[in-house]
């Protein structure tokens, strides 16, 4: 009879457990990016902070400023800067100069190229802010045309050389999915003043050494 009765107990408490998962099933949806591809399945007060960094979300235009709203897949981001931003220059190649001209232009400014290699492209950012009146910075960022996990592969290393002065940053690419306003909150750039600037530019114009090589997995 106990046996009896306890099993009693243990149907009324299955029956609540599948009106607690039904009850589940209601709260759990699938994301804004499950079109896109990503499969995950979350309480709707968490989609909100995945869906920000999910990696299946749509790519916004990398180049630095508000003033392009395109978004699309990675596929087709450099299809967009070609057709949309012509004025960017492309080099070939792991090892090359990224020349900022006309540093000493006033208020915000930003430089950017595309750098080519391992069969990826690179966003190479120069931008310039005034923090406040009559102090301004410099930071400098690689930026992967690629996933985060991609970019993981591969590192970078800025240099600034002159005067018998040198200046290196060395770290691993952001993806685009990041942006640069990410790796200057954090950072996680090369950041330098005008004076600074002033002792490695000639002319007015800064050039930086920029190496991408690939990490041993």
């Amino acid at each position: 009879m106990r046996l009896t009765s306890g099993f009693t107990r243990k149907e009324a408490c299955t029956c609540g457990s599948s009106e607690k998962a039904r009850w589940l099933s209601v709260s759990l949806s699938p994301l804004q990016y499950a079109t896109t591809g990503c499969s995950l399945t979350l309480h709707h007060t968490e989609k909100p902070e995945h869906e920000d960094i999910c990696e299946y979300r749509p790519y916004s235009c990398p180049c630095p400023g508000a003033s392009c709203k395109w978004q699309g897949s990675l596929e087709a981001v450099m299809s967009h800067l070609m057709h949309a931003h012509k004025s960017i220059t492309t080099l070939q190649g792991e090892d090359i100069v990224f020349l900022a001209t006309d540093i000493n232009l006033p208020g915000a400014v930003d430089w950017v190229m595309m750098q080519s290699c391992f069969g990826h492209h690179f966003m190479l950012v120069l931008e310039k802010q005034e923090k406040y009146e009559g102090h301004q910075q410099f930071f400098a960022i690689v930026l992967l045309i690629g996933t985060r996990k991609q970019a993981e592969n591969f590192a970078y290393r800025l240099e600034l050389n002159g005067n018998r002065r040198r200046l290196t940053w060395e770290a691993t690419p952001r993806s685009i999915h990041d942006g640069v306003a990410a790796a200057i909150l954090n950072s996680d750039c090369l950041v330098f003043d005008t004076a600074i600037a002033h002792l490695f530019a000639d002319n007015g114009n800064l050039g930086i050494n920029v190496t991408i090589s690939t990490c041993c997995p």
